[in-house]
């Protein structure tokens, strides 16, 4: 049974963004004065705009900073679906249009097709993360930790070697990309960003004993996990 994870709670989004925005700019100078270089992985979807348009402009050596995805569907940038087009248009802005950005996407038919170029990617990103924000869907995803994955056990593996590995599932739409459970957990700080009183109940669901969620394994693997949630 995973324990309920430390829950930040505010009045709207316009405050969530603030205070999250500052604390994650907090985990990137902490990095930038312990190796000189951070690393933030974030979410795609609808909820993390106003979260992504405040982050973009606190005060930081944005040049230093390496920007990636936790997941991200198999179409090109210039889909409306594509994570990485969402980051370069909310976030990627400001002060932050000078960070480094390493999508997860490469022009290949499948996401296995890719997999030898997309590891060498991402092994460039210096490890651990300085920060990883996470969404969370209302079917209880996070990441592309889909219900029914076809690799879902894979990627939840907290001994597994991979770092990203290929999703497809029935919720899921397009096949995905994904960063894995170890890859996530080693980061220096993990942060859940929901909104919505549905989404609150999903967590509560994922904290109840024996729930079978994805989300709930992330829950049980990280402990010090901070949820940041507006009604």
């Amino acid at each position: 049974m995973p324990d309920a994870p430390a829950l930040h709670r505010y009045d709207d989004g316009e405050a969530l963004a603030e205070a999250l925005a500052a604390r994650v700019a907090g985990q990137l100078r902490a990095g930038l004065v312990g190796r000189g270089a951070a690393v933030l992985a974030v979410s795609g979807g609808s909820t993390p705009k106003r979260f992504f348009e405040r982050l973009s402009q606190q005060p930081l050596d944005w040049a230093s900073v390496a920007v990636t995805l936790v997941d991200e569907r198999w179409v090109p940038e210039s889909s409306e679906r594509s994570n990485a087009r969402l980051v370069k248009a909310h976030l990627l802005q400001h002060a932050a249009a000078a960070a480094r950005f390493v999508p997860l996407y490469a022009e290949a038919p499948t996401p296995e097709a890719a997999m030898p170029a997309l590891r060498a990617r991402v092994a460039t990103l210096p490890a651990p993360f300085d920060a990883v924000v996470l969404g969370m869907g209302g079917d209880g995803h996070t990441a592309s930790f889909f219900p029914g994955g076809d690799r879902l056990a894979e990627a939840l593996d907290r001994k597994g070697a991979a770092r990203v590995l290929p999703m497809r599932a029935p919720g899921a739409g397009e096949p995905r990309i994904t960063f894995t459970l170890p890859a996530l957990l080693d980061s220096h700080a993990l942060f859940l960003h929901i909104e919505g009183e549905a989404k609150r109940a999903v967590l509560d669901a994922a904290c109840a004993p024996g729930s079978t969620l994805p989300v709930a394994a992330v829950l049980r693997a990280a402990p010090t996990l901070e949820t940041f949630w507006c009604p």
